[in-house]
């Protein structure tokens, strides 16, 4: 009896080292395939983002890998580099994508107009069509300022940070570079926003060193990011950068106006200052009944998979400089500052703020511009325009004429 239990315990005490050395293994074949992971995000995203922070995202994680086709030139100031998680053999989810843009690029910064990649709503869900577009922007919401937005913006999934090359800088670097850090999964979390905004950061201290970028670059802000709402309200009662809508359609009457807005804080140092508009199934109804018939067909379509938006947006300064929208669905191009005109659902505006040019615009879907008239348009547009060069103290402002509001 008493050498059974002596050999019971030493095959117990064999298979405990047994699993301890099993678990040891694993454990050093973890390490070694995280360390690799981190070696290929660091080659993949040009040495400008720390392959250690990003696979601390979503709770942290012991593989991934970098797309061989999306990679940024370490040289180069600008392009995207992309990251996945690999749960198991043979698996792979989205994870992380890096972009940097300079306003030396071939496209602009900034778009404006009726492209449907400006679309701030999801049209579909997973039982198919909405009843009710527009009441959150669950695709495009208004990003936030982070800290007092000299340093960019921020949504729940992504944070983008702007550098300004001021006197000093090499003579390649360029003007303006955007370094964004975006996560590429579902319900991102408080901890993971803030992780973003400091890989996004850090890439850009990296990126504008070793261009030869004289940059000042904020720190971030000591509170945390919070979440950027995307859930639009009344537009009687809008505050912040759609007060001024507000105070239009109380002067002048809803009428075929929108009826929901979208805010965000106003500051005085904020580059970009935006305010999303739109139509709620109700209002569009009511706008509906003084059509002409040919155009009510746009009123079906507007509540489930055509809605319809405005959004006025405001840049200042560089800014200013790297907007642009597409002309004929073909061509790019590049705004002026100091001009006035119009694009396809797009108008903007020009002025002079604390010396810097600074370009002032509104951007529609593509059938609530063709429902709104052109008077309409026109005075909304102005009212807008009066609003921020007044609040923002600018000068020289120059508006598009009233004939480049043509409505068909």
């Amino acid at each position: 009896m008493h050498t059974g239990w002596i050999r019971l315990w030493r095959w117990t005490a064999w298979a405990g080292i047994g699993l301890s050395l099993y678990a040891g293994w694993l454990t050093a074949d973890d390490i070694r395939d995280r360390a690799s992971s981190e070696r290929d995000i660091d080659a993949a995203c040009g040495r400008l983002v720390s392959g250690a922070d990003v696979m601390d995202l979503q709770g942290g994680m012991v593989r991934a890998k970098a797309a061989e086709d999306d990679r940024i030139d370490t040289h180069e100031p600008s392009g995207h580099c992309t990251v996945y998680k690999v749960p198991g053999p043979g698996e792979s989810t989205s994870l992380f994508t890096l972009v940097v843009r300079s306003s030396d690029g071939s496209d602009p910064l900034h778009w404006i107009g009726d492209d449907m990649a400006l679309d701030p709503f999801n049209t579909a869900d997973d039982s198919g069509e909405r009843d009710d577009v527009t009441a959150v922007a669950d695709r495009l919401p208004e990003a936030r300022p982070v800290g007092d937005g000299t340093l960019g913006w921020y949504g729940d999934w992504y944070t983008a940070v702007r550098a300004e090359c001021g006197p000093g800088s090499s003579a390649t670097a360029p003007k303006l570079l955007h370094v964004t850090a975006r996560a590429d999964y579902d319900d991102v979390s408080a901890a993971d926003r803030q992780r973003l905004a400091r890989i996004a950061r850090s890439a850009t201290e990296t990126l504008t060193d070793r261009i030869g970028c004289r940059a000042h670059l904020p720190a971030l802000p000591d509170e945390r990011l919070a979440p950027v709402p995307s859930a639009l309200g009344p537009a009687r009662t809008a505050d912040g950068s759609c007060r001024w809508f507000a105070r239009h359609i109380h002067e002048q009457g809803q009428g075929s106006l929108p009826d929901r807005a979208l805010a965000i804080p106003v500051l005085d140092t904020n580059p970009v200052e935006g305010c999303l508009l739109a139509v709620s199934p109700r209002q569009v109804g009511h706008i509906a009944g003084g059509l002409p018939e040919d155009k009510r067909e746009w009123a079906d379509g507007a509540v489930t998979h055509s809605p319809w938006w405005l959004r006025t947006r405001s840049y200042f300064g560089a800014e200013a400089r790297a907007v642009g929208y597409e002309e004929d669905f073909r061509t790019e191009e590049q705004i002026k500052p100091g001009t006035a005109g119009h694009t396809r659902g797009g108008w903007w505006a020009s002025s002079v703020c604390d010396g810097e040019p600074a370009l002032h615009t509104l951007s529609s879907s593509y059938t609530y511009d063709n429902v709104l008239s052109a008077r309409t348009l026109a005075a909304l547009f102005r009212a807008y325009v009066d609003d921020i060069t007044e609040r923002r103290g600018c000068t020289h402002v120059t508006l598009p004429p009233a004939k480049d509001f043509r409505v068909s």
